[in-house]
């Protein structure tokens, strides 16, 4: 009798510290392909979490996804488990998150690049092309030849639209410069391939480009070698990727994608974190170009100041950028 009394106070127990965690904040990161190591748009992600982590001391739980199927698994294993807010980094994670978010109606969901219209689920976009622009302007005003390149990661709109902010800003600063623009391919494992970007970052220098910028993901760690290789600039993506070859990466196109991982799970926190659309552009902070220790030889005083003017004229509406329309 006394075993069963035991066994019941056991049980109890189990189910009040179950519900203990449960009413805890406990949030939850999904990256997307390429690992939140690529030294771009993950790991960006990755260091808001981080961020989060060193100034609250709140734990979170993540993943890397390595296949498609994992998204949805992985999403409604965390919701189970105690998740109160899931961030999902990536459009690719859009069918996975309306999927899960529907399942479990008392979780929040956050992500990134992708628009999922339900009552408990965030999702950010940024204006890309804004930033895109004023690294085309950087781009067109560094080259010697008037030819420049792209190199994107998976052919989607996305990517479009880095692309066309790029040419938009290029012509802004020389109305007959050449872009050349290829896509890595039209798979998820074009963010993941840094020897294609080398291929066609040197395929790109070769008919006469001096700037290449990627837009790729882990990829453009090949584009940014390639250019450094054949002594010429590369221009980063998502992350401030200017350390990474000193001299040689004329600018970044940032994406604060930490920002956004960082305000989700802060908003969620302290019960300010609301569902529907999010838009984050030069205006917001949440895009830019970069400008540091390690470009400042080579992004000139002249070149920062018409970026600057551009900037200011972007953020006051005198210079339009065009959306991409497929």
């Amino acid at each position: 009798m006394s075993f069963s009394r035991f066994s019941l106070a056991f049980l109890a127990g189990l189910a009040a510290a179950a519900a203990g965690v449960a009413n805890e904040f406990s949030p939850a990161i999904v990256y997307d392909f390429g690992g939140k190591f690529d030294r771009s748009f993950n790991q960006s992600a990755s260091e808001g979490a981080q961020k989060f982590k060193a100034d609250t001391g709140i734990a979170y739980r993540e993943f890397e996804i390595t296949n498609a199927a994992q998204r949805e698994q992985i999403m409604a294993q965390l919701a189970r488990r105690g998740a109160t807010i899931i961030v999902a980094v990536g459009f690719t994670q859009a069918s996975a998150v309306e999927k899960v978010a529907r399942q479990f109606p008392e979780v929040k969901f956050t992500i990134i690049d992708a628009v999922v219209d339900l009552p408990n689920v965030q999702s950010i976009n940024f204006r890309e092309q804004e930033s895109s622009f004023l690294c085309g302007m950087a781009a067109a005003l560094a080259s010697k030849t008037g030819k420049i390149g792209f190199v994107g990661g998976m052919d989607i709109p996305l990517i479009r639209k880095f692309a066309l902010g790029y040419v938009e800003g290029a012509r802004h600063v020389n109305p007959t410069v050449e872009v050349f623009q290829n896509m890595t391919g039209t798979t998820p494992t074009a963010w993941g391939d840094p020897t294609k970007g080398g291929e066609l970052a040197r395929s790109q220098f070769g008919r006469g480009a001096d700037v290449v910028f990627h837009a790729a993901g882990a990829t453009g760690i090949g584009v940014m070698q390639a250019a450094q290789d054949a002594g010429m600039l590369s221009i980063g993506c998502d992350s401030n990727q200017d350390y990474l070859h000193p001299g040689s990466v004329l600018t970044s196109a940032v994406k604060r994608v930490d920002v956004a991982v960082y305000k989700a799970f802060s908003d969620a926190r302290s019960g300010t974190w609301r569902a529907g659309q999010v838009a984050l552009g030069l205006a917001e902070n949440g895009v830019d170009y970069s400008y540091d220790e390690y470009n400042r030889g080579i992004l000139t005083p002249t070149m920062k100041q018409r970026l600057d003017q551009a900037r200011a004229d972007i953020v006051a509406g005198r210079i339009k950028v065009s959306e991409y329309k497929p």
